[in-house]
């Protein structure tokens, strides 16, 4: 049985005014959003925290695939109200997404409801749904190319707003289909187009195309892209909302398991080599062997719930139930409120992430 969580957002109108001094305080950080379906949500719930706090200012925003959206919402929500006016997008989003699925067949079975259990394993529409798309391909199923979500971002975010707004900046990524190359968008030049190439499972839609280039989803080579924030901000926190476990016990036996363990190793590959350069550039610089003059040394930060999230499994990312993103959306800002409390003077001064750790079981960080 989920138990609920006690943490509830303050609603955004509700809020006091943070303190003159509080806001003089605010640190800067570069927030990189993952991927991940509906879990996205308890990446809604990091965002509604670290938005209610006021303590920290997001000077730009990398995202891929639910990451993306969450970052144009937030962006666009900014630009148009401030921290509190990014809580209420992101809200209306979220809320928007439920109302969409509604008549979804992709549903959880009565008993699954009745036991509290998230998962979509025992939905007959989902395994079905998964059936066919693993015979036929979306060229197939859906010729005429109907994108229900892509209707609604265009309905929630005002693009040009997010385009002229001064920040934060915003790096949406997406796979090139051609040469497998991640593509990072001009967020001068963003559109829905750009937004929905970042989320687009091959298996699912037919590949966006951005000035007749076809893409996919970015999280094959970015989940999300870190590497703008190196030449793009003067920012050397990077904050992961992290979505997709990197570990994983045990080795999966189902064929359903199987291919959902491929997809999240997938997933994790250029995030994690991204990882491993900043670690390799960090330790050259602190034994003297290159100059932090030239080079820039990344305090990394992540913000998790893995006991939480895996125990969801992948078919809970298609679970757009309004319980269901609440249930998300509280797990986010519990995980952000503990990380606050924990880790917000590092912010700034060191690494709160330890990654030689991370990657001491795989040799040497070259």
């Amino acid at each position: 049985m989920n138990k609920p969580v006690k943490d509830k957002p303050t609603p955004a109108k509700a809020k006091k005014a943070a303190p003159a001094a509080q806001k003089s305080k605010a640190k800067p950080v570069n927030l990189a959003l993952q991927g991940g379906g509906s879990h996205g949500a308890f990446t809604w719930g990091v965002l509604d925290k670290l938005l209610e706090d006021g303590r920290i200012d997001f000077e730009a925003i990398s995202g891929t695939s639910a990451g993306a959206m969450n970052a144009v919402v937030c962006a666009d929500g900014m630009a148009n109200g401030g921290k509190e006016g990014a809580r209420d997008a992101l809200a209306h989003f979220w809320k928007e997404m439920s109302k969409s699925a509604l008549n979804s067949p992709i549903k959880r079975t009565p008993f699954d409801m009745f036991t509290g259990n998230w998962s979509l394993q025992n939905s007959p529409g989902y395994h079905f749904f998964d059936a066919l798309t693993r015979m036929m391909s979306p060229y197939q199923l859906n010729p005429m190319n109907t994108n229900p979500l892509r209707e609604l971002i265009e309905e929630v975010v005002d693009f040009e707003r997010v385009k002229q707004c001064r920040g934060p900046k915003l790096f949406i990524s997406a796979t090139n289909v051609e040469t497998g190359k991640v593509k990072v968008f001009d967020p001068h030049k963003l559109t829905a187009d750009m937004v929905m190439a970042s989320a687009c499972l091959p298996m699912v839609f037919q590949a966006v195309e951005v000035d007749d280039v076809p893409y996919w989803d970015g999280g094959y080579m970015g989940n999300p892209s870190l590497f703008p924030f190196h030449t793009e901000t003067e920012c050397s926190d990077i904050l992961v909302v992290q979505i997709n476990p990197i570990t994983r016990s045990g080795a999966p036996t189902t064929a359903h398991d199987i291919m959902n363990r491929i997809n999240e190793i997938s997933f994790n590959s250029s995030f994690l080599k991204e990882l491993r350069a900043i670690n390799f550039v960090s330790r050259l610089i602190h034994e003297g062997k290159l100059s932090e003059k030239e080079y820039r040394d990344t305090r990394v930060h992540i913000i998790e719930n893995q006991d939480a999230l895996i125990p969801l499994g992948a078919s809970s990312k298609m679970n757009a139930e309004w319980a269901f993103l609440e249930h998300l959306r509280d797990l986010g800002r519990r995980s952000a409120d503990q990380w606050l409390d924990t880790h917000f003077d590092a912010i700034g001064k060191k690494s709160t992430v330890d990654l030689a750790e991370m990657f001491h079981s795989t040799g040497p960080s070259y």
